[in-house]
């Protein structure tokens, strides 16, 4: 199972549960499929029971430009 829920660990009770899980620290659609191999390769690595925390980059900041005067 791949999520972006980096609660999950402790709002669910996954040990006798025959799943992997593999956790982003995004959800960040732009960034989730830049890395696509990444998340690829760490779901095909994954063994039943493991939990795994792939880090990957924040997005940057958009910042909204200053309001033009008499706008």
């Amino acid at each position: 199972m791949v999520t972006a829920d980096q609660n999950i660990r402790y709002q669910q009770n996954l040990k006798s549960r025959s799943l992997a899980l593999v956790v982003l620290t995004t959800n960040h659609w732009a960034t989730i499929r830049t890395y696509g191999a990444e998340i690829l390769a760490s779901v095909e690595s994954a063994n039943q029971g493991s939990y795994l925390t792939l880090e990957l980059p924040k997005p940057a900041l958009r910042r909204r430009p200053p309001p033009r005067p008499g706008g």
